[in-house]
């Protein structure tokens, strides 16, 4: 059998970082503090967690779907960490299109889901509590891509209606869970 031909090993520890600077895309260097950054941390963490919600629905339609939403967040988070200047750079953006998947996904999983007119408390079961988990780190991220916005750095004309529906998609998906769990119980 031949041999696989090996990757580069990417380099995890640069140490460019050391002095409290990192690279946007680009050449472009900035303060950890700056608050493209805070909201790149804040989709990262959000990512995870949906990672960690889709390692609980393998091999399923609503675990595709997951990893889309996650597909997503990597788009989201390039056209943060992208100087407004070099977007052409980028491949893919969100736009309207993107919010209106969003928006159907949201409308079929509303059909499938009756919402009822209470205050939730998560954790019927771990799905729905790995979804609302991921659900509250959107909206932290939504509030950080807010601030990007109101400071000029990006521009939310699509970002933050996609987040926005993506945290309401997923409180959605978390109720069906939590509806599958009861019926079971």
């Amino acid at each position: 059998m031949p041999a696989r031909p090996r990757r580069a090993s990417a380099r995890v520890a640069t140490r460019t970082g050391d002095g409290g600077e990192t690279s946007l895309f680009g050449k472009e260097r900035v303060r950890k503090t700056d608050p493209r950054i805070a909201a790149l941390g804040d989709l990262d963490e959000a990512q995870a967690v949906l990672g960690l919600a889709r390692s609980q629905a393998p091999r399923s339609s609503l675990g595709r779907e997951i990893l889309e939403l996650e597909q997503g967040l990597y788009v989201v988070m390039a056209e943060v960490a992208t100087p407004q200047g070099d977007l052409s750079r980028l491949k893919e953006r969100i736009d309207a299109p993107a919010v209106a998947g969003l928006d159907r996904a949201l409308e079929v999983a509303k059909k499938r889901t009756p919402i009822e007119g209470r205050f939730v408390v998560p954790g019927e079961n771990r799905f729905s509590a790995a979804l609302d988990h991921a659900r509250t780190v959107v909206r932290r991220a939504e509030r950080q891509v807010v601030r990007c916005v109101d400071d000029g750095l990006v521009s939310g004309e699509h970002l933050l209606p996609w987040l926005n529906r993506l945290s309401d998609l997923l409180f959605v998906l978390a109720r069906a869970s939590d509806r599958g769990s009861r019926a079971k119980g």
